[in-house]
């Protein structure tokens, strides 16, 4: 069943490569519209704010649908989204197209989480995962650079018009190869109980958390590679490249440690992340080194999110498409919450090489809950047992 997988993964793609692009035309849409970079900036919020607020809402109205045709529903609204991205004739246009486009993001990646999972077996659902997001980890490496060209070359609103084709050959794909899938049973009622549950909480605080721990240092990695490391901006480009390499092979690092042990896998993953956030703050004065922990940070900080998008599906089996979502949004919060950390810390006098600190702080409180989790599953089997042997 790797076919519609590729499929999904196609998908993926183009909406992280729709996600991520902006950042690197903000000069260029700051020209356009005559508009400040901080302005433009608020391209990058909105769709952050769009994917947590707007996509569990997208997802409860969808969760009725049957799957395959839910996700073709969104990659229309994709589609649509970005012809409007590259037609607006004003920031406030732009703004509206790009909040409409974020809103098939999380409900994408929720519902394609849950099909993925679907299509394999059981002890190869969190590689299946993995393998479609694996093409939300290639737009970073091939998507976002390319396309930055592209608009740098040609103008900003041809980056957008390259993205739409790469939609219509996802719909395409997804329509052809990925076969039907069940109704969606879920009422809205039950939809949000899951919410009521610990574990489905503790996920959604790791996720968030996971992924602050990420931006507080990637937000600001391009000042602080030229100031701190001496790497010049083309040298940057290429730090950045093996980064992408690393989160890359992380991704799929983590679907397997998670089909292994999953609570392990999470707790491992990110007790090894503090570990190389210490290792960043000795290694940023040298190239050589910072590279070197550059990668392996890529590497552990992905491997730890396949686990806890697989552990989001497990722990809420009633309400999957809501969680699952939910779970999108709190990554999207963390990359806001974590680029505020930084720039607060920078905002109190602290520099650039500080920031590793902060992250690590982060990592440890997502370390904490990661073992409240764990001691909760170990007093869920406790009660469980009694019950099966009297069985």
């Amino acid at each position: 069943m790797r076919t519609p997988l590729i499929a999904l993964a196609v998908a993926a793609f183009g909406i992280g490569t729709s996600e991520f692009i902006i950042m690197g035309l903000l000069p260029n849409l700051a020209g356009s519209f005559d508009v400040s970079i901080p302005k433009a900036g608020m391209l990058v919020s909105g769709y952050a704010l769009s994917v947590t607020l707007g996509s569990p809402i997208v997802a409860v109205a969808i969760s009725r649908l049957e799957r395959k045709r839910a996700l073709l529903l969104l990659m229309g609204f994709f589609i649509v989204g970005n012809v409007a991205c590259a037609l607006a004739p004003t920031y406030g246009l732009l703004f509206a197209a790009r909040v409409i486009t974020a809103l098939c993001h999380g409900a994408f990646f929720g519902t394609g989480s849950i099909v993925a999972a679907s299509l394999v077996p059981r002890n190869q659902r969190a590689q299946a995962i993995a393998l479609m997001f694996s093409g939300l980890t290639l737009a970073n490496v091939l998507g976002v650079p390319a396309g930055t060209a592209l608009g740098q070359a040609f103008g900003w609103r041809a980056s957008f018009w390259a993205i739409v084709p790469v939609g219509i050959v996802a719909a395409a794909s997804l329509y052809w190869l990925v076969p039907k899938q069940p109704l969606g049973e879920s009422r809205l009622l039950q939809e949000f109980r899951i919410l009521r549950k610990p574990q489905v909480l503790l996920v959604l605080a790791m996720s968030t958390l996971a992924s602050a721990s990420l931006f507080c240092v990637f937000t600001y990695i391009t000042p602080t590679l030229e100031t701190v490391t001496g790497i010049s901006p083309h040298g940057v480009t290429l730090v950045l490249l093996v980064f992408g390499l690393g989160i890359t092979a992380g991704n799929f690092a983590g679907g397997r440690l998670s089909d292994w042990r999953q609570m392990p896998a999470i707790i491992g993953t990110l007790s090894v992340l503090l570990v190389v956030l210490v290792l960043l703050f000795q290694a940023e004065r040298l190239v050589i080194p910072a590279v070197a922990v550059i990668l392996l940070w890529g590497f552990v900080q992905f491997a730890a999110g396949i686990p806890l998008q697989t552990r989001i599906v497990d722990q809420a089996h009633t309400a999957p498409n809501l969680a699952s979502t939910l779970n999108q949004g709190a990554f999207n919060l963390g990359n806001a919450l974590g680029a505020s950390i930084g720039g607060f810390m920078l905002s109190c006098g602290y520099g650039y090489r500080e920031l590793p600190w902060a992250s690590a702080a982060v990592t440890a409180c997502a370390i904490l809950l990661a073992l409240w989790s764990a001691r909760l599953d170990r007093q869920e089997e406790c009660c469980s047992e009694p019950i099966s042997a009297t069985t």
